[in-house]
Order: structure tokens, then sequence, then C-alpha cells
């Protein structure tokens, strides 16, 4: 009879503590306010995809990536320089979203492909060469994704902007018409790091 006591006990406590370990796993990725991914669970799955993508792609920088979140308000660091190997965040600043990816709600926004709509477009991107445009020095984006294959042909590129401010601040920052822009003393270390590579630097937008 102790024998089953015993046991019976111990295979509750065993239940408890499952229990207690899938809710702490439930809780770290999944934002309890909002009931969506969070910040570092999205992260992680960003990460995932560019690895994915560059796996088999000699092509393309296996040493670091851009990754943006735009989940995140834009008045917060969402830019992100990431080293492949470790995970780790190297750097990181304020960047713009498209004007055309506000839907007039807090922290919602909508994107898409779409010519003229000057909205953000979600996915990978190759940074490719750059030009001397209306923004000074920048960079031609191609889309790797049904999300975004319309990149270069919108002319999305990255770029900086005078106005864009540096430091993380409660209010929105400025918007752009749907390219990934970014205040000048933090493209500067963007262009340092790009103009370095031997190879494609992949730049991933998520949400």
């Amino acid at each position: 009879m102790n024998k089953i006591i015993l046991l019976v006990i111990i295979l509750g406590i065993g239940l408890i503590t499952y229990k207690t370990i899938q809710k702490n796993t439930l809780l770290a990725v999944v934002d309890k306010e909002e009931n969506t991914p969070s910040d570092a669970f999205r992260y992680t799955m960003a990460i995932r995809d560019v690895k994915k993508l560059i796996i088999n792609n000699k092509k393309y920088n296996s040493d670091i990536s851009f990754l943006l979140d735009m989940k995140r308000p834009s008045g917060r660091n969402r830019f992100f320089v990431v080293d492949l190997k470790t995970d780790r965040i190297l750097d990181q600043g304020l960047v713009a979203h498209g004007s055309g990816s506000e839907t007039g709600k807090k922290n919602l926004l909508q994107f898409s492909n779409t010519d003229n709509s000057h909205a953000t477009s979600l996915g990978s991107y190759a940074i490719g060469s750059s030009y001397n445009g209306k923004f000074g020095k920048a960079y031609k984006l191609y889309g790797l994704d049904s999300s975004n294959s319309n990149a270069y042909a919108r002319n999305i590129v990255l770029h900086k902007y005078d106005r864009m401010p540096y430091d993380e601040q409660v209010d929105p920052v400025c918007l752009s018409e749907g390219c990934p822009m970014v205040n000048v003393e933090f493209y500067k270390r963007l262009q340092n790091l790009i103009d370095s590579s031997k190879k494609q630097i992949v730049l991933h937008i998520y949400y």
C-alpha cells in the first residue's frame, strides 16, 4: 500500500512539474498582454529564416545579417545587425516603415508588395549595389520572397534621412515611402559593413 501511495505522489509531482515547465515555455514565446509572439521569439524565428536562405547559397554573407522587427513601435530600436554565428545583436538602431503601412490603429501595420502603395514589404532582401540619389548614397534591395518580389521595381532601397532621430523615443518616427530608412550616424556603420562585405548581406523584415 505504501508503495502505491508513493507512486501516486511521484506521478503527481511529475505532472505538476510538467505543467509548470509547459506554462513557462508558453510565457517565453507569447506576450501576455497582446497574446502575440514575443520580441525574442520573433527574433529567433527571423534568424532561422535567414539561415535557411543562406545555408545553400554561397553568394550571401553567412556571418552577419540585418533583421528589422516591424512589430516593435517605430520609436524603439528595431533594426538589428546580427552575428549569425552566435545569434547576438552587434548593433541596433531606429528604422522607419512606409506611410502606406499605417492603419490608423496603434501598433498595427499592414504590408504590401504593390507599386505606389508606399507600404513596407515583409520578407528577405539581398542588399545590392549602391548609387547616389536624393538621399545621398543608398543601396538597392532585391526581394527574395513572393511578399517583396517587386522591391527593385518599386525602387525600395536602404537609405539614410537627416530627420530620423538617433536615440529611442516615445513618439513614432517619421515615415518613408516604403523603404527602410535610418538615421545618418547609424547608416554610416551599416555602410561600412555593406561596403566591406565580399558577399551580399541579407536584410530580413518581419512582423
